[in-house]
């Protein structure tokens, strides 16, 4: 991987108002437009160290809108609408950030060609701005260059883990039913309502000190779970099919100490009304795991058993 640039090489026409960055990426251009444009790889890179991303939805295709959330380490929200003008896979996209509530209001362009260099990926990464004073502004406000390093900095740490991540072909789905003395209706929100739902997710004992839930397909979900010594569990995840109050699809994952995911689980949940109360039945397939997963795995049959053990007194107080 090379060492990236980021300055000004381009036409007098653009050359005072645009940022240029150009990195080699030891991937495949496939793998790198995937990791860019698959919103549970985004997240798990997107923004300099120390950030934080939830992708609340990406429609990656001309027209379509992409909005996320930048959490810093100060705990402050960045609120980003971008939206999608040309996307030609896997060569290249171009986009535009657009202002909206609770954001800077700085609009700028973006174009990102990924181009073959032999086995690996020559990403060229032009920020287009509407005059150089914005371009200086954001340079000065928000650190620009250096975020834009940092941020594809975090992107090649992350595509050795993309192709890492196995799975067992032979491992069985994971199939728990439960039968709970309540409507089906307040199951269903003990679910999808956040402030429910951080009351009994996760083993015996275990608190949820950050729970924001986007309960709509190609919402983001963000996690971290506390266990009794203090020590915390984050993971992130993305719901893939909502349907009031019968059925639940998500996928989601643990992340390492440095925020890259270990596994990713496809979970199904189904609600049955059995006269006014509910039969549940959850289906856990793992869908990928890299070799850090293995102790996880172990325990997610115990751990969803003890988690709807809580779900049960949620729901039937």
């Amino acid at each position: 991987m090379s060492v990236s640039t980021a300055k000004i090489n381009s036409p007098a026409s653009t050359a005072d108002r645009e940022i240029l960055v150009t990195r080699v990426f030891d991937a495949p251009r496939e793998r790198v437009f995937e990791a860019w444009t698959d919103p549970k790889h985004v997240a798990q890179w997107w923004g300099p160290r120390g950030f934080t991303t939830t992708i609340h939805e990406m429609d990656v295709r001309p027209g379509g809108v992409w909005r996320l959330v930048m959490r810093g380490p100060d705990g402050v929200d960045y609120n980003n609408r971008i939206v999608f003008i040309e996307v030609v896979k896997p060569e290249r996209l171009i986009y535009k950030h657009e202002p909206e509530e609770g954001s800077e209001p700085v609009s700028f362009q973006v174009t990102v060609d990924f181009a073959k260099a032999g086995d690996k990926t020559r990403l060229t990464m032009q920020m287009l701005f509407p005059s150089a004073k914005v371009r200086e502004f954001v340079i000065e406000k928000y650190k620009a260059l250096d975020g834009v390093n940092q941020t594809l900095g975090r992107l090649a740490e992350h595509l050795p883990q993309m192709t890492a991540d196995t799975k067992d072909p032979g491992a069985p789905d994971l199939v728990i039913t439960r039968v709970f003395d309540a409507p089906r209706e307040l199951v269903f929100k003990a679910w999808t309502e956040h402030e429910r739902l951080k009351r009994w997710w996760g083993p015996k004992n275990f608190t949820n000190p950050v729970c924001e839930v986007d309960s709509r397909p190609g919402g983001a979900m963000r996690i971290d779970m506390r266990a009794p010594d203090g020590r915390v569990y984050p993971m992130t995840g993305r719901y893939e099919e909502i349907v009031e109050p019968e059925r639940i699809v998500f996928t989601s994952g643990a992340l390492d100490a440095k925020g890259h995911p270990m596994f990713e689980v496809l979970t199904i949940v189904t609600l049955l009304d059995r006269g006014g109360k509910t039969e549940l039945t959850l289906t856990a397939r793992v869908t990928k795991q890299t070799a850090a997963a293995a102790p996880h795995l172990a325990g997610m049959e115990q751990g969803w058993g003890q988690s709807l053990d809580r779900l049960g007194t949620e729901v039937e107080a």
